[in-house]
């Protein structure tokens, strides 16, 4: 009887003894717009059928809110479970003196993972660290990384170089410029998955994918281009090289491609868990860091790439923080729901870490929208949502319930104060704060309660405030 029990044993499917902790695959889109998602946007000019998958098969997001209206502070809120008025890293910085990266002491959502027994891998774009830094990869979690580590160089599709870790180490690497770099890391992301398809795993997959330059392999562009190589997407105003960009005879073609491929990227990732039969343990989510840019020749006008909601990348109004987010667990969450209640970056380490049956750490702003996953009343909500930011002056945001105030705030000027209800003017066109002076003075008042001087000099803005 013993040997044919652990004869039997043997014959199990490699599925069924799988540990019960369920694999999280975490996809941000770089400054993809809320409207260019066919699934918030039925007449969008970008079609995603596989990214709308996640929508069919799972939840749909209405109100989701990124870190911050940049890069580098958003993906700072999405992993240390922070807000701008609690983070270390609160805008987009440079340098190798440690005052752009994350400390020794920021725990970030991978090391809590990677404690938890999960198997960590990142692939895109980090933003958090150089690799000589306490940023770098290998020291916040993750076993393997390979990508960019700064946003300047993500800019460059075809570059000679990238960063990797292994072996407890973070290292620049040679590649074939002549080779597109999503292909790279995709190749390299989809490895991942078969590597550790027999553990529980993590895999971040900040693409960079749709953000500037404006550039694909030649076979892509074709695509979109008719027969004799002019653009589908008419009217064209050719891009001008500047900065950090190349120039673009074509940006609405060449932004079309780069949405197809992010989408066909996605489709890959879900073929391949079912392949491996691992999609009904893996939780499949994909949001993007921050609204739309207008970089590098990309038209959001054109796009519709907000959705209807005023500003993009750079703007605290809805446009520029207010991002899809949808979530695929098939088996786990029914498929088709619509979640609208406000959730925000800080709150994906809470969610994760209570998926991977781990603590919630304490002294975070983030909570845990886990049981809305599964078709339950969240446990707890949020008073209030709060982001600040500084280019050009000082901006800060504040809302609670349907109600929005805007603070703008330039050097040795008075502030200006906006007021908005979300719920009835989403494109915020109709400025409140002259008749609502009481709720100004209430939401005023919440905002400076909910911020703490910054304790990274970088980004001590009290000059502004003066």
């Amino acid at each position: 009887m013993l040997f044919f029990g652990a004869l039997l044993a043997g014959l199990v499917p490699a599925a069924a003894q799988r540990p019960a902790k369920p694999n999280i695959v975490f996809i941000v889109a770089d400054d993809l717009g809320y409207g260019n998602l066919s699934s918030y946007q039925a007449a969008s000019k970008t079609p995603t059928p596989h990214i709308d998958r996640l929508a069919k098969e799972g939840l749909k997001f209405t109100r989701f809110y990124s870190g911050n209206t940049v890069c580098a502070p958003s993906r700072c809120a999405l992993m240390t479970g922070k807000h701008m008025g609690h983070a270390w890293v609160r805008g987009n910085a440079k340098g190798k003196d440690g005052l752009a990266a994350l400390r020794s002491q920021d725990t970030t959502l991978a090391q809590r993972l990677q404690a938890a027994g999960y198997a960590t891998g990142m692939y895109g774009k980090w933003g958090l660290g150089d690799q000589d830094s306490q940023g770098a990869p290998h020291l916040k979690g993750f076993d393997s990384f390979f990508g960019y580590l700064d946003q300047t160089h993500a800019h460059d599709y075809f570059t000679k170089r990238l960063y990797e870790t292994a072996g407890g180490q973070t290292v620049e690497v040679p590649v074939d410029s002549a080779k597109y770099a999503q292909d790279l890391i995709m190749d390299k992301a989809l490895k991942f998955i078969g590597d550790n398809h027999e553990k529980p795993f993590f895999l971040y997959l900040p693409l960079t994918l749709p953000h500037a330059e404006l550039r694909v392999t030649d076979s892509l562009m074709r695509q979109f281009q008719n027969a004799d190589g002019s653009s589908k997407f008419t009217p064209e105003t050719p891009f001008e090289g500047k900065n950090h960009y190349d120039s673009q005879a074509q940006p609405h073609a060449a932004f079309a491609a780069m949405i197809h491929r992010l989408d066909a990227d996605v489709g890959r990732v879900l073929d391949k868990l079912e392949q491996l039969g691992l999609d009904k343990n893996t939780y499949v989510f994909f949001t993007s860091d921050n609204g739309p840019h207008k970089e590098g020749g990309a038209d959001p006008e054109f796009f519709n790439s907000a959705g209807g909601l005023r500003g993009i990348k750079r703007d605290l109004y809805e446009g520029g923080i207010r991002v899809p987010l949808l979530v695929r667990a098939p088996g786990k969450i029914k498929p088709g729901g619509i979640v609208n209640q406000p959730w925000a970056f800080w709150d994906v380490l809470p969610t994760l870490t209570a998926l991977a049956g781990t603590a919630t750490p304490k002294h975070i702003d983030g909570l845990p929208f886990t049981p809305v996953l599964n078709g339950k009343p969240a446990t707890r909500l949020h008073d209030h949502f709060y982001w600040q930011f500084n280019e050009n002056g000082l901006k800060e945001a504040i809302t609670q319930g349907d109600w929005k105030l805007i603070r703008f705030k330039q050097q040795g000027t008075p502030e200006i104060l906006e007021l908005y209800n979300i719920a009835q003017d989403r494109s915020e066109t109709r400025n409140l704060a002259r008749s609502q002076p009481q709720r100004v003075a209430a939401l005023r008042k919440l905002m400076l309660a909910a911020k703490t001087p910054a304790e990274n000099p970088r980004f001590r803005w009290d000059s502004v405030e003066e």
